[in-house]
């Protein structure tokens, strides 16, 4: 049996890597059609880089305490990712900034989660924003790169409710689960070539494969 070729992705992290952990569960499955080379982290101190190395995973840091100057930053992060030859570049919670040429060096391959549905809310402090605006429903969105913050072609989103007695704790946790299981399907359909961006849309060549997903991506 011919073994499957795998799409390669390398990972940013800053933190926890709660969202690393979800793909990495979900390409220990052998079917899974993407495989992670290297974690790369902006802080020495990001616990995700342990699960990367608990998994047997290449990972970096490329510390950007100190370092003013964006531009700079960046050509150290890219010649840190190139190193691995992605063909898919995954932030997981990588709290930077990135530079329009940055982004153009992986433009269309290259996505990013965030805790909100998109176009709400983009920046930061998404739930209790989303809650002292009053809004019934919030969520998450993966969506390709650009170098708007928090905007690209959306590949899928997913949606929870916001009750009376939420804080941001509380609608924050109901929100990571969705993006624990909205962004290995996307990584998923990237990697099987099932994604189509056509302007602002993301089409799918197909029906999604996840259940209970409110907001998904146009079939193609």
């Amino acid at each position: 049996m011919p073994v499957m070729r795998k799409t390669r992705c390398v990972v940013l992290i800053s933190g926890r890597g709660t969202n690393l952990s979800a793909i990495l569960s979900a390409a220990a499955a052998p079917d899974y059609p993407a495989e992670i080379v290297a974690v790369i982290s902006n802080k020495t101190d990001a616990t995700g880089l342990l699960l990367a190395q608990e998994a047997g995973i290449a990972t970096e840091v490329v510390p950007s305490q100190g370092v003013s100057d964006r531009e700079i930053y960046d050509q150290a992060l890219l010649a840190a990712i190139d190193r691995y030859q992605p063909e898919l570049v995954i932030l997981a919670g990588f709290m930077r900034i990135l530079t329009p040429g940055f982004v153009a060096q992986y433009a269309g391959r290259m996505i990013n989660i965030h805790p909100s549905l998109l176009p709400s809310f983009t920046g930061m402090h998404t739930h209790q924003r989303a809650i002292d605006a009053g809004v019934h429903v919030h969520g998450c969105s993966v969506h390709f790169v650009t170098a708007e913050l928090d905007h690209g072609p959306m590949i899928a989103q997913a949606a929870v409710p916001v009750y009376a007695d939420d804080d941001a704790a509380k609608l924050a946790a109901r929100v990571l689960k969705e993006e624990h299981r909205i962004y290995p399907e996307a990584v998923r359909w990237f990697a099987e070539g099932r994604l189509k961006v056509v302007g602002q849309r993301v089409l799918l060549t197909d029906e999604p494969a996840v259940p209970n997903v409110l907001i998904v991506p146009n079939p193609g």
